[in-house]
């Protein structure tokens, strides 16, 4: 029997002889466990922690371990048995007596947050693996932000002004139409999407997104009780007869995109949609929510990027947003807003009663690490591993599963994969975890009914090339039980 194994079985014979002893009444001493129940040392100590982290004993250094006492008057811990059950059922009647959303649709982002275990082969992750993280320049970027003067002073509510200055440029470029005054700074993509989506559309109006979307913009347009319209993406981006289309049949205020590698198609918007999309929404006196989240996970082999949609926008159409999140680390929530005119005062407005500010430490963080001269290498050696890693991820496939691979770019994380039909994708993806990978099934991308099954593949977050090879030499696996 494996040291586990032991502490959980003695664990449980503790836990029913615990039940015959009075509160306060003490356990034998470690020697007499060790002894009755043959086991070792460390196995007793563990298995009492056990206990103690379930509230059933105390354990008093130097006296021994005792059960649990419900301690009267106010603030001490009561014994477990002692609890009594309450009774939740009344919140399935004051959760559903309003006509609020129901479903969020938050599943495909705790599946993205979730961490799968070691022996699983992360093909679903959002995020890059940890040895693509820039682990030693984040720590040093904080040790410096932390002997700043100030660094523990409230910030300005819209951020740091040399912070929104540094987004200012990297988006428009110096000398571009962007300013520091039009920089909100945000705690991470997401948040940004989160603000914009709520201050910029009222309640229970459509929103226009792509189809497939990023299941993060479907989730903040249900929350925020609106109404979300696909528009469908080729290769090229966004469809822009249809937006045309979409505008006039709902006379949405909105429309949400992912220009740069587009999540989850990995589509890049064209040079002539890039101008029919400004135009469109321009017509319709409607604004464009870039999510220009890609931008620093484009690979060492791609060509130019083309610049963000609010680089060429002097009428303020475009409400951009992008976050350092993705490039660095899970926990570096730092992002930014930019707008012009009114519209960033709603955005202001928006976060202060959200969240009042991104912490002041965080943000100088932030700075300490764009200033630093490893941070461009960084950017380079992540460009090179993702590169690496999409041509593992592209030769696997066409060796294990021809034909499933469509169009696929030279940036991001992800490959979209067209399944024949009639194949269960919720079915595949199960029977791929059983083999031992985790993948992305295509229907949460969509706002509506899906127009055939997908799958999404991750390649960021796995740790080399070979355990990509070897995720999808078992999702071919999958495929065969599944499809026959």
């Amino acid at each position: 029997m494996n040291e586990r194994s032991s502490v959980a079985d003695l664990a449980d014979r503790l836990r029913r002889e615990v039940e015959r002893y009075p509160e306060g009444g003490k356990l034998p001493p470690s020697r007499a466990l060790m002894e009755r129940y043959q086991v070792s040392p460390v196995t007793v100590s563990r298995a009492i922690a056990v206990l103690a982290a379930e509230g059933l004993v105390l354990s008093r250094p130097g006296a021994g371990v005792f059960r649990a006492a419900a301690f009267r008057g106010s603030g001490g811990p009561a014994a477990v048995g002692a609890i009594r059950p309450g009774d939740l059922s009344w919140q399935e009647v004051a959760l559903s007596a309003d006509a609020g959303p129901r479903d969020l649709g938050a599943g495909p982002l705790f599946a993205t947050l979730a961490v799968p275990s070691p022996e699983v082969i992360d093909l679903n992750g959002g995020y890059p693996h940890a040895s693509l993280q820039p682990e030693r320049l984040l720590a040093a970027a904080l040790a410096r932000a932390g002997r700043r003067p100030g660094a523990w002073e409230r910030p300005p509510a819209a951020g740091l002004t040399e912070l929104r200055a540094w987004f200012a440029r990297d988006i428009g470029g110096s000398g571009g139409l962007l300013g520091a005054g039009d920089v909100l700074v945000t705690s991470g993509g997401q948040s940004a999407l989160t603000v914009a989506m709520r201050s910029l559309i009222a309640p229970g109006a459509p929103v226009l997104v792509e189809s497939p979307t990023y299941p993060g913009i479907l989730a903040v347009a249900r929350s925020a009780g609106l109404r979300p319209v696909p528009v469908p993406v080729d290769a090229d981006g966004v469809r822009t007869d249809l937006l045309a289309a979409a505008f006039d049949a709902t006379r949405a205020r909105a429309f949400v995109c992912q220009p740069l590698f587009q999540n989850p198609t990995g589509a890049v918007l064209s040079p002539a949609r890039r101008t029919e999309v400004l135009r469109i929404a321009r017509a319709a006196g409607a604004f464009v929510i870039e999510d220009d989240f890609a931008r620093r996970l484009v690979h060492t082999d791609s060509p130019a990027l083309p610049r963000p949609l609010a680089a060429d926008d002097p009428d303020g159409v475009v409400v951009h947003l992008n976050s350092l999140t993705k490039a660095t680390s899970p926990n570096l929530r730092v992002g930014a807003l930019t707008a012009r005119g009114p519209a960033l005062e709603r955005l202001r407005a928006a976060q202060v009663v959200d969240s009042f500010f991104v912490p002041r430490p965080l943000q100088e963080a932030t700075l300490e690490l764009v200033a630093d001269p490893g941070w461009a290498r960084h950017l380079r050696t992540l460009g090179a591993e993702l590169r690496d890693r999409r041509v593992a991820a592209v030769a696997a496939l066409r060796r294990e599963l021809p034909g499933l691979l469509g169009p696929h770019r030279t940036g991001g994380y992800h490959l979209w994969l067209r399944l024949p039909d009639g194949v269960d994708e919720g079915a595949l993806t199960a029977a791929a975890l059983r083999a031992g990978t985790l993948v992305t099934p295509g229907r949460p991308y969509y706002a509506a009914e899906p127009p055939a099954p997908h799958l999404r593949l991750s390649y960021a977050a796995v740790d080399s090339a070979t355990r990509i090879a070897e995720g999808v030499h078992q999702l071919r696996r999958a495929y065969e039980e599944v499809a026959g």
